[in-house]
């Protein structure tokens, strides 16, 4: 269990109701302090419900174990810790994995692959779910998993990295160069480049850039630097394919390298033309990057089907995936019905997820929808979990916040969103520089929000804590 602690409604940001952080214990040594206690009728500057502000959190557990640990007498000993309310964690977005919140559901292709979307009105109780590995991933590792690989220098083209379709303007209503697609390359050390060969998939970039960093590190450092353009790193109306670059004429020493795309062809991948999702973002099968001298090409990179591989980065990834990807080596979420018939809950409304960086917003609506028709109570509804930890840029996690928040108020307009749930860190999130030099995650996010009328509908944000 995760314990944490909800602030009172008066917050220190405007735009937000409530904020939740996490308390550790910590043993310190003995001092004396005077402490002078107000208790003095009309003179408190605000109030809350210990009940209600005071709660624990509900995560994945190993296989095989929700039935015995939400048993009556062991939630007889953990509701005798004298919380109240619960908040539902979802652990698989932070393995980059498909969330079946309900076993039961239809999917996209009629073959039984593609997107999933669980059922509203199945009979019977849901006692766990599970998440499902994305066949079409673009980033080796995040700070939430450090299992799974790129499929972009995995050493096979048949296999390929797909950035999510619900970023693409089909979607967002914007161009895409807003809500543009990228991977990186991170050689682990500065080397000399001046090449890069790339694979395309479909649908594949007609016009992106390839840039190096300026600073030490964009992942750990995102504000410590910029992102340049190879001497001849930009590429119009590109035709798919292999494409050969010679990105300058010297050799630079970097370390990382991003393929910035901003506008698609619009071709279908390997799923068919049958759902216009197939044919949307951007596709690499593979990429090779090193150095050309002569004629003779050097790649720098490692290509492997696992961790050993050349870690990379991708800006999303299509939650495209077969009901083979189940990953029940990651153990299991506990099944809705089981956690609110336990009486966990003490029949207070529970805090819940769905699932959005690697999802669909119909999935997302018909959780809600079927928690309704139950009669479960809900508080909040977290939109996604700890995008800060996968490299999510602000703008996009908003476009997708957007969308779900609208698809889930067709079933409740009267439901109330949070999120993004951030990783527990105690400065504001950095991110890379925008056209503005802003380099604050959440203003941006903020922003955007703003911007396309749905900064009310943001309730609060969280920091989970282990």
């Amino acid at each position: 269990m995760k314990i944490r602690t909800m602030l009172p409604d008066a917050s220190i940001l405007p735009a937000l109701k409530r904020f939740t952080i996490c308390i550790a214990l910590l043993t310190l040594p003995a001092f004396t302090q005077q402490v002078t206690v107000d208790v003095t009728p009309g003179h408190s500057t605000n109030s809350f419900s210990p009940l209600r502000s005071l709660g624990a959190g509900i995560d994945r557990d190993p296989l095989n174990s929700v039935h015995v640990l939400f048993n009556p007498p062991h939630v007889g000993s953990m509701l005798s810790a004298g919380w109240g309310s619960v908040s539902y964690r979802l652990n698989t977005e932070l393995s980059v994995q498909a969330w079946h919140w309900n076993p039961r559901g239809k999917w996209s292709d009629p073959s039984g692959q593609g997107y999933f979307v669980g059922d509203p009105n199945s009979a019977g109780d849901i006692t766990r779910s599970f998440g499902y590995n994305l066949p079409l991933r673009g980033t080796t590792s995040n700070y939430g998993t450090g299992s799974g690989y790129s499929r972009v220098d995995d050493g096979d083209t048949n296999t390929y990295w797909k950035s999510d379709p619900y970023l693409d303007q089909t979607y967002t209503g914007e161009s895409n160069a807003l809500h543009p697609g990228w991977i990186i390359v991170d050689l682990g050390s500065k080397m000399g480049v001046n090449a890069m060969q790339i694979a395309w998939g479909d649908p594949y970039a007609t016009n992106y850039e390839v840039q190096y960093w300026t600073g030490d590190d964009p992942i750990g450092n995102p504000a410590g630097g910029n992102w340049k353009n190879f001497p001849k790193g930009t590429v119009m109306n590109g035709k798919g394919g292999l494409a050969k670059l010679q990105l300058s004429q010297k050799t630079l020493n970097v370390e990382f390298v991003r393929v910035l795309m901003t506008a698609s062809s619009g071709t279908c991948d390997s799923h068919g033309s049958a759902d216009p999702r197939n044919c949307l973002g951007f596709a690499i099968r593979e990429v090779y990057l090193g150095a050309e001298s002569g004629g003779k090409f050097t790649d720098l990179v490692r290509h492997s089907p696992d961790n050993f591989q050349t870690a990379t980065y991708a800006s999303s990834v299509d939650p495209w995936h077969d009901p083979t990807g189940i990953a029940k080596d990651d153990g299991e979420q506990p099944g809705f019905d089981l956690v609110y018939k336990s009486g966990l809950t003490n029949g207070l409304p529970m805090t819940v997820p769905v699932a959005m960086l690697y999802d669909n917003p119909d999935n997302a609506a018909n959780e809600i929808a079927y928690l309704e028709a139950r009669g479960y109570p809900i508080r909040y509804v977290e939109l996604g979990e700890e995008p800060d930890g996968q490299f999510v840029l602000p703008e996009d996690d908003a476009a997708l916040y957007v969308q779900w928040a609208n698809a889930i108020h067709k079933v409740d307009p009267n439901i109330k969103l949070a999120g993004p749930v951030f990783e527990g860190v105690n400065s504001d999130i950095q991110v890379w520089p925008d056209s503005k030099g802003n380099v604050s995650w959440f203003n941006r996010f903020l922003n955007y929000l703003s911007s396309h009328g749905h900064l009310g509908e943001n309730n609060y944000d969280s920091f989970p804590c282990s």
